[in-house]
């Protein structure tokens, strides 16, 4: 698309994101309320990932490369790499019966009436403060105790150099996991780095490529469980995407 055309669809981004905010937060705060009525608010944050997703002429296709099935009453940690805004909206797609909570950044808590919400359905993280980064892990085996799962971006942001294929892992969601025994989802997501980046003056609707790779049992130790979880999201996409000549 052009420049022009970007603009214009990033701002209807906006719009959208605005208008599904009103409609489904109404609905996923008063949900929040009390945390054992977090399913109901889940089914609200879900239809608003699902707006917003296809609302900017987006899809997906599910790739399963793993044998191994999601259990419906178990708690588990899900990661991906993170490239696009549209990454936050795919993993409450594809989990309709795990109620998900993200490991978000505090400062997003300013965003007029998002930050409300935000602040109910995420388990904050102020990356400038030792202390904060040191009590999330805590926070959030307290929810996941409660019975939802957590969404983790190992990488810990999308990196400013878009020539990096996947940034280092940060250790917290794997230090959770060992500690706390719960699984590890491994996904990787192809497609939305070119379709809608950070950049606004590039981007296109289109279908990104979802792969299911693993799920890793806390068997091993923190440190064995990031490299390996690094190595087959890489390895993914680098069978997947096409280098620049």
């Amino acid at each position: 698309m052009s420049v022009l055309l970007n603009y214009i669809w990033r701002l209807w981004f906006v719009i959208l994101a605005f208008i599904a905010t009103l409609f489904f937060g109404i609905f996923v705060y008063i949900f929040t309320i009390s945390s054992k009525h977090y399913k109901y608010a889940y089914f609200f944050i879900r239809l608003w990932c699902f707006t917003t997703y296809y609302g900017m002429g987006f899809s997906y296709k599910l790739i399963k490369e793993t044998k191994q099935k999601i259990d419906k009453n178990q708690q588990y940690i899900f990661i991906s790499n993170h490239t696009s805004i549209m990454d936050i909206m795919l993993p409450c797609m594809l989990m309709p019966n795990h109620p998900l909570v993200y490991v978000g950044k505090k400062e997003l808590v300013k965003i007029p009436i998002f930050g409300q919400i935000y602040k109910r359905i995420c388990v904050m993280v102020d990356r400038t403060s030792a202390k904060s980064r040191a009590e999330v892990y805590t926070r959030c085996a307290e929810r996941m105790r409660e019975g939802q799962s957590i969404v983790i971006f190992p990488e810990g942001g999308v990196p400013d150099d878009t020539s990096i294929l996947l940034g280092d892992f940060k250790d917290g969601a794997f230090t959770l996991a060992s500690k706390h025994q719960f699984s590890i989802l491994v996904f990787t997501f192809i497609g939305l780095k070119e379709m809608f980046p950070f950049n606004n003056k590039v981007g296109h609707p289109g279908k990104v490529k979802v792969y299911f790779n693993d799920i890793l049992t806390p068997d091993e130790k923190a440190n064995v469980l990031k490299s390996t979880s690094q190595e087959i999201i890489k390895n993914t996409l680098e069978k997947n995407i096409k280098p620049i000549i």
